[in-house]
């Protein structure tokens, strides 16, 4: 039996053993990721990165975003709850390149390190911006459209929105190729429909009524190119090229139906994996590229389950 010297010195090492434990736990880097949204399993792929990220290097990661990609108020509401936690660093994917401004000049002042992810800002307060690069994606499926219409003929594009860096990039990478090697390819149109499917949809059905000899429409995100197709085969239009970007299921089994010509897929995981790391480096003091790569593929139903292709696919 312990003597009563023995006990208070056993309690004293147990209190001191328990508030080490206590001061490690309030240690552990916490990094918010603010996405632009939750409706589209892209979001649930980088999420499933970043997770994968916080696991590995023993930090703790919470990933949220609005209902729909035009929430921005909703946005800057969660990027400023963020902001009051006080974290280590902030995850941000901008739905508009510049309505956060004010919030992010907060956390620069308050020593807090902002990765951009997805869809960067302008600003250079981020340390780095993890994405795909846009203009060179979005110029692939330029010429995979030119491509599958023989270099000829009236093409149309719906974008998500023309106010985040995804959206500008993805539409100028393509309308810019277009021009500069395509002389034959007319663009009739370029709507805008907040990668919601049904706004997405309507939109495409007055694209298909105005334009009744268009040959091709690209849908630039997920929402957008499944609008896209459902409004193809509502009107029962025939002859038209879909090219889709990104690789949730529906398009996945549009594409092996043959009802999409092809789409380009992201690297999702890999977008969340490396913004918790690029927190992690920034937080202590290291330095970081301008912009991290996370790469992009086109995929059609020829390549689709190829290994390469099927490891940054999602569902």
């Amino acid at each position: 039996m312990l003597n009563r010297r023995a006990l208070m010195a056993a309690l004293c090492a147990g209190s001191l053993i328990a508030s080490s434990g206590m001061a490690l736990a309030q240690d552990k880097l916490y990094i918010p990721l603010i996405s632009k949204g939750f409706q589209h399993q892209f979001w649930q792929a980088v999420k499933a990165g970043a997770d994968k990220a916080a696991t590995e290097f023993g930090v703790e990661v919470t990933f949220e975003g609005p209902d729909t990609e035009a929430q921005v108020d909703k946005q800057m509401d969660m990027l400023a709850a963020a902001l009051a936690k006080k974290p280590a660093a902030i995850g941000f994917a901008a739905l508009d390149s510049q309505a956060a401004t004010p919030l992010l000049k907060q956390a620069k002042d308050a020593g807090i390190p902002i990765i951009a992810f997805d869809s960067g800002v302008d600003s250079d307060i981020p340390a780095t911006t993890v994405t795909t690069n846009n203009l060179a994606a979005a110029a692939l499926a330029a010429d995979k459209m030119a491509e599958l219409i023989g270099g000829a003929g009236k093409v149309a594009l719906v974008v998500h929105d023309q106010t985040s860096r995804t959206g500008i990039d993805r539409r100028d990478g393509f309308v810019n190729r277009v021009k500069e090697a395509y002389p034959n390819i007319e663009i009739v149109d370029i709507q805008y429909g907040a990668g919601d499917q049904l706004q997405s949809t309507e939109i495409t059905k007055a694209i298909l009524t105005a334009h009744s000899d268009i040959k091709g429409i690209f849908g630039a995100n997920e929402g957008s190119a499944i609008g896209v197709l459902n409004a193809v085969k509502e009107t029962g239009k025939t002859g038209v090229v879909v090219i889709g970007y990104d690789s949730g299921k529906l398009q996945k089994d549009a594409i092996r139906a043959g009802e999409m010509a092809g789409a380009i897929t992201q690297n999702p995981v890999g977008i969340g994996y490396e913004t918790v790391k690029a927190a992690i480096a920034a937080v202590k003091g290291e330095k970081l590229a301008g912009t991290i790569d996370a790469g992009f593929a086109w995929y059609d139903k020829t390549n689709i389950d190829a290994p390469e292709i099927a490891a940054v696919l999602y569902d």
